[in-house]
């Protein structure tokens, strides 16, 4: 690919009108302009924090359509095109790239447990549809899919645009693993956001999180700081904004940065149902939260 995916990978919360409950492209657009004005590294839209499962296709359409449109080259755009079938997924795939995509990213979903073998024709038939670099995500606490740190570089080895791992089981033991059979040839990314430091401590190439759209320059400022040496300054901004991180994983990033945008007076809307917006207790402490993580 031309240009490669590193550093801060934010993913923008698909925003919905309080009046027709359609996506909100003023909103969405704004929320572009807030992540790369604030200097992220790349911008990932239609994942699971921006609700990509409950988006009918047209929606998922216009959402690609209008990010990579508003990021306008100034980073990468990463879109998520997962889908529950393989064919459903090449559609979404062959549409991003049209639309000028610079990689994709790739969660497989499932109702029935998907084996290894069927795994690995799902993504190679993606990737063999698309001239674009394909991300392969592994988040077993959404998709409910759990594919091994063996089974995933052996993916990038064995599949010629399957060059990125996002891991996001939430264990460091997977990174380092992923670090230690893929070496500096298969670029991994964090997705879990406590996990932040100690990834770039591992060798990933990148955190990718939804807190850029709460807290954009101080999650920019953390990779700045290490990329400069200064680990202790990235240590402790990182403790600072550790709280924040915690909570809003807790409660499920829809939810919860949709909540923390409202605190800010950007009304994102609420999540789609069956998705509910947090409670006012939770909604008050994200707010708290933000408000200490930027002092």
């Amino acid at each position: 690919m031309s240009e490669s995916v590193s550093g801060i990978v934010a993913y923008p919360v698909t925003p919905f009108s309080a009046d027709s409950g359609k996506v909100d492209e003023p909103v969405l657009r704004a929320l572009v302009d807030r992540l790369v004005e604030a200097g992220v590294d790349a911008v990932a839209p239609l994942g699971s924090t921006g609700e990509s499962a409950y988006l009918d296709d047209q929606e998922w359409a216009a959402v690609a359509s209008i990010c990579v449109e508003q990021v306008d080259g100034r980073v990468p755009t990463v879109v998520g095109v997962s889908e529950l079938t393989t064919a459903g997924t090449i559609a979404r795939a062959r549409l991003a790239e049209r639309l000028g995509a610079t990689a994709l990213m790739m969660l497989p979903v499932a109702y029935w447990r998907l084996t290894d073998n069927e795994l690995r024709r799902h993504f190679t038939a993606v990737a063999d549809a698309v001239a674009l670099p394909v991300m392969a995500y592994n988040n077993p606490g959404t998709s409910g899919i759990d594919m091994s740190p063996e089974f995933l570089v052996d993916l990038v080895a064995g599949v010629d645009n399957i060059t990125m791992i996002k891991e996001s089981s939430g264990d460091i033991a997977r990174m380092r693993r992923i670090a230690e059979l893929g070496g500096a040839s298969v670029p991994f990314f964090n997705g879990s956001n406590r996990l932040a430091l100690q990834a770039f401590g591992a060798g990933a190439a990148g955190w990718c999180t939804a807190a850029a759209c709460l807290v954009p320059e101080q999650i920019t400022e953390v990779w700045r700081l290490l990329r400069a040496g200064e680990t202790d300054s990235a240590a402790k901004l990182f403790d600072r904004l550790e709280p924040l991180l915690t909570a809003l994983t807790r409660d499920g990033l829809p939810r919860t940065v949709k909540a923390g945008l409202r605190s800010l007076g950007i009304d994102a809307g609420d999540p789609r149902p069956p998705l509910l917006p947090v409670d006012d207790d939770t909604r008050r402490t994200i707010a708290e939260l933000i408000a200490a993580a930027t002092r």
